[in-house]
């Protein structure tokens, strides 16, 4: 098991789109703060040479995030090129041979799952894989048996320790503030239960389509790509525990346990839907059946939240890009008629700005008597301009050993184990018109008092009876 700092990093797939868009940039920002100064290796099958990769990273950086000259210089110092075919045994002994002295690399793979397999082997065989840590890009498997095998195929050459599953948005500052809400905040604790949530919904929008992706969302699906990994990550800090201490394994181990509490996917409480015109996008069949917009009720069996119910949606094409977290509280039992109120929430916006907000009753500065309306108090603020990037965190957290923003082996086949019945299943996919919040059938799958649309001010007065 390794647990120093990494001294070295290869990333398979380095002429890739996601390389171009994301890793490029996050590398540069590493070595702007100090945190990358190692070889970096790229491997890739594109009959390129280190010049063409060199000029392939600044031409991402130019576009993806600014070119800073003197880090970009810094970085250009540290890269290296390995071409070669993966199932090729000599594309690894040249790879040896570019690591040269490295005794702890670090092998990012990003590069699609079926490559996984081989990859692993021939960095077995060619002793690449000794002493290394291995980052490995999402999806992990298609399904329940899929994520199994991959576990498998990992764990056949490296410790659980020294495997990193990425799911960047754990990288995201926002998705960690709100295990800073609950646990660093007193306040917090003794309304965050059962006795006085009455809902949560989780919500994330896109205002936008597949944006030219249209063959690989026609094999991946909104559940795949961003609920089942995305947003459980949210909803398990959200439900979680508080560790008994703060290292990796404490909190893993909590997250964990919310995804056992949670009971296989009924179909009855899940609708699929998709865009009008989706199936015209270049790659899409055009009788597709994959959903472009989901939403699940989710019920938690444990001590603080059995009986609270857990709506989540995701979907492309809505009216807004954003995430948002809305807890609805449950209504006092005071003589005001219950008609006349309305339930307090806790909302927690992660993007695009991070918001966190209480909304209560209090009574109109501008009737008179007992006439109630709602109002939110508000903390919130926009991401720094030199906030890191959630690349740039998960990758420096890797190199580092810290497991703490990564999916372990059990997390990751719980959560397909939640929604294997979807897989099997055939339920079926509803048409929902562009720029609204999905198909018209969602409204079974609906928190009691309505879905909380981000995006909507809404304001209520209402003159009560006991005034």
């Amino acid at each position: 098991m390794t647990s120093v700092h990494s001294d070295a990093l290869v990333f398979f797939g380095a002429t890739g789109d996601l390389a171009y868009k994301k890793i490029f940039p996050s590398l540069q920002a590493m070595v702007k703060r100090g945190h990358l100064n190692v070889p970096v290796v790229g491997v890739a099958k594109a009959g390129w040479n280190l010049d063409q990769l060199r000029a392939r990273a600044k031409d991402s950086l130019e576009k993806h995030g600014g070119l800073d000259l003197a880090a970009f210089e810094k970085l250009v110092s540290l890269l290296r090129y390995v071409d070669g075919d993966y199932q090729d045994p000599s594309t690894f002994t040249t790879l040896r041979e570019e690591l040269k002295d490295a005794k702890r690399p670090a092998h990012y793979l990003a590069i699609p799952p079926v490559l996984f397999e081989t990859v692993v082997r021939h960095l077995a065989e060619s002793n690449c894989g000794r002493g290394a840590k291995v980052i490995v890009e999402k999806p992990f498997g298609h399904d329940l048996a899929s994520a199994q095998e991959l576990n498998r195929v990992l764990l056949s050459v490296f410790d659980e320790a020294d495997i990193f599953r990425i799911d960047h948005y754990l990288g995201k500052r926002a998705v960690n503030n709100v295990l800073a809400f609950r646990f660093a905040n007193t306040f917090a604790e003794p309304f965050w239960n059962r006795s006085c949530i009455e809902s949560v919904e989780v919500t994330m929008a896109e205002d936008f389509g597949v944006q030219g992706r249209g063959g690989f969302y026609d094999q991946t699906g909104t559940i795949r790509d961003v609920i089942q990994n995305h947003l459980f990550q949210v909803l398990s800090n959200l439900a979680m525990e508080p560790p008994v201490a703060m290292d990796s394994e404490s909190i893993r181990d909590e997250k964990v346990k919310v995804l056992k509490a949670i009971p296989p996917i009924e179909e009855r409480n899940l609708v699929r839907g998709q865009f009008r015109g989706y199936r015209d996008e270049n790659g899409v069949a055009k009788a597709s059946q994959t959903e472009t917009f989901a939403a699940v009720k989710l019920e938690i069996n444990s001590w603080r939240w059995k009986g609270v119910p857990f709506y989540i949606r995701a979907g492309k094409c809505l009216p807004t890009t954003c995430t948002e977290i809305v807890a609805k509280f449950r209504k006092p039992p005071t003589v005001i008629p219950d008609s006349q109120l309305v339930e307090n929430h806790l909302r927690l916006r992660l993007s695009p700005e991070i918001t966190i907000a209480m909304g209560m009753m209090n009574l109109s500065p501008t009737a008179e008597g007992l006439v109630l309306q709602t109002a939110e108090m508000v903390a919130s603020h926009s991401p720094r301009a030199d906030e890191m990037d959630a690349y740039e965190r998960v990758l420096g957290a890797a190199m580092d050993g810290d497991s703490t923003l990564f999916a372990r082996e059990d997390y990751v086949e719980e959560a397909w184990r939640i929604m294997e019945p979807v897989f099997k299943g055939n339920t079926p996919v509803y048409q929902y018109a562009p720029g609204t919040w999905g198909p018209e059938e969602v409204e079974r799958v609906t928190p009691p008092a309505g879905w909380s649309n981000p995006g909507e001010k809404k304001s209520f007065a209402v003159a009560s009876e006991a005034a």
